[in-house]
């Protein structure tokens, strides 16, 4: 199970600027604990978000109890991975 929750939405504004967002709970832990996972996600979100996000969306990551605990690399392979997961929805006719 990967450390962190990925949500996407799209603004729909026409704006192609990739924003992102990081949250992280008391259930993770104590405030060092919770600072330390958002220094790591800010990172991570500024490597492999501004390179495979969505133009035009929010990208949020929320953190879970292992992603203290997960290797950099496959912090960043989980979420390139999930990133990848996402593709352009066609209407339905």
């Amino acid at each position: 199970m990967p450390g962190f929750v990925l949500l996407v939405k799209d603004r729909g504004d026409g704006d192609p600027t990739i924003r992102y967002g990081i949250t992280v709970s008391k259930k993770v832990g104590n405030a060092v604990v919770r600072n330390r996972m958002k220094r790591r996600f800010r990172e991570l979100a500024r490597s492999v978000i501004a390179e495979q996000g969505v133009a035009g969306a929010d990208h949020v990551l929320i953190g879970r109890q292992n992603g203290i605990e997960r290797d950099w690399d496959t912090l960043g392979a989980d979420l390139a991975k999930a990133l990848g997961k996402l593709k352009p929805r066609t209407p339905a006719r």
